[in-house]
């Protein structure tokens, strides 16, 4: 049995997949969702995730709480997920990101050592060194997935949010930052099938890996792309002073949680992915398909 705790943009493309291939799933959000034809449970996943993972081969973690909620739920979260792989004996392999790098002087690979410079990132590298000693301790088995900023169907990223709509619909959108630096996107279903690559391979646990990510695009390409794709009026996207976005965090919490994050903006943001590439046979979807799928299904998260 393939538990997946979150159905949400990568967290439901894994169950689905792993339903394809004729697996047994297990899916456990806060509300009972999840794809048919798997096992729905309503549960809150930071207690009881023991009980929900007896006889379970493999756990993928493709859930998180909120943004402004990182620093309170993150840590009884990993803990539960920790807890449960112990207990079952399942591999546990987590969706991870890129903020426990920090800023960081061309491409990112897996060997970097973790230098966050944010309280994000903080907890991101809190959570995988916690994964990683107990893995060392031969209590479980881990491995961790990386991706950059989330493109496809479901997927949630200032992107996302402050310019894809406006594009779309013919309006100038804004985002704060170098709109000409080159930067990563990731594809949440190259995420999805990374996942499922990695808790197959035991050769795999005990790192993290990136996903396979197409070569990175300035957010104005980015935003050109999807105005053709999406047979809009030729893009328009301007840079949004920082003061506009430190006053917007004033009244919403998640803009407050993105100042922080500014340098991943303001700067090339790249990552190499070839170690996965060459580990597994993944290569990444191209850009346009990533974009057509959030044209054609909305760019908000299910």
């Amino acid at each position: 049995m393939h538990v997946v705790v979150g159905a949400g943009a990568v967290g439901g493309v894994v169950a689905r997949l792993l339903l394809a291939r004729g697996e047994r799933v297990r899916v456990i959000t806060r509300s009972g969702t999840g794809p048919v034809g798997a096992e729905r449970v309503a549960a809150d996943a930071k207690t009881g995730l023991v009980h929900h993972t007896v006889g379970a081969t493999a756990i993928y973690s493709c859930a998180g709480p909120a943004y402004n909620k990182w620093t309170t739920e993150w840590p009884p979260l990993n803990a539960a997920l920790i807890a449960a792989a112990e207990a079952s004996g399942a591999v546990l392999v987590s969706t991870g990101n890129l903020y426990g790098y920090g800023p960081v002087d061309g491409p990112m690979t897996e060997d970097l050592p973790l230098r966050p410079n944010t309280v994000k990132g903080q907890v991101r590298a809190r959570l995988w060194s916690e994964a990683l000693a107990a893995h060392g301790q031969g209590r479980i088995r881990t491995a961790e997935v990386r991706g950059s900023d989330y493109l496809g169907a479901g997927a949630v990223s200032p992107f996302s949010v402050t310019v894809l709509p406006k594009v779309i619909a013919g309006k100038r959108g804004m985002m704060p930052g170098d709109l000409d630096a080159p930067h990563s996107w990731t594809y949440v279903g190259d995420v999805a099938r990374t996942l499922i690559a990695v808790a197959d391979d035991q050769n795999a646990w005990g790192r993290a890996w990136h996903v396979p990510t197409p070569e990175p695009l300035s957010v104005r390409e980015l935003a050109t792309r999807a105005a053709v794709l999406a047979s809009a009026p030729p893009a328009r996207v301007a840079a949004m002073p920082g003061a506009v976005l430190r006053l917007a965090g004033l009244v919403d919490p998640s803009a407050r949680e993105m100042v922080e994050m500014q340098y991943q903006w303001q700067r090339p943001f790249v990552v190499d992915s070839a170690a996965a590439t060459v580990a597994f046979g993944i290569e990444a979807a191209p850009t346009d398909e990533a974009l057509e799928e959030m044209i054609g299904k909305g760019s908000n998260e299910s």
